[in-house]
């Protein structure tokens, strides 16, 4: 694709919303993931840095230009936003009753992945918010994930049942 053409192609029905994530490089990368899957959109929530900002830009390969991204104060107020726009919200985290993303299906489309901050993950306030939540299975001795990592499996997993 280029420049021209992302701007009017389709995108895949789903978007990650950020809540809190700190590192700049962690968001710059999540943005050029997200151009790599045509993503809808990536919300920036909280203290979660957004462009324009150097950092940002280096990681990102200056994505922040090709995907539709938007800020929010409150990661509540996007998720109620989306809602009101027809979204599904799941959150990407470990937590009682959360699926694994392997489970993933057009029937929880479409759909924003709530990933969280880097130390606490998704908070319990927006879990109670979320449609459910969806976990990576992990076989080694650490069980989490660097949050651009994370978000990198989910819009392949999510992207794999809009192209096969």
């Amino acid at each position: 694709m280029t420049l021209d053409s992302i701007k009017t192609a389709e995108r895949f029905p789903f978007g990650i919303i950020l809540q809190d994530v700190r590192s700049l490089y962690n968001v710059g990368s999540i943005f050029r993931t997200a151009d790599a899957f045509r993503a809808s959109m990536l919300i920036l929530t909280g203290f979660t840095p957004s462009p324009p900002r150097k950092e940002i830009s280096k990681t990102a390969l200056d994505a922040e230009a090709t995907v539709p991204w938007k800020y929010y104060h409150s990661t509540l107020e996007a998720i109620a936003d989306m809602r009101r726009n027809g979204w599904k919200v799941h959150a990407i985290e470990v937590a009682h009753e959360s699926r694994d993303i392997s489970t993933l299906s057009r029937s929880v489309f479409p759909a924003v992945f709530v990933l969280g901050n880097e130390l606490t993950g998704v908070t319990d306030e927006v879990m109670a918010e979320c449609d459910g939540a969806f976990e990576i299975s992990m076989h080694g001795v650490k069980h989490s994930l660097n949050v651009a990592v994370a978000a990198g499996i989910t819009m392949y997993q999510a992207a794999t049942l809009f192209t096969s």
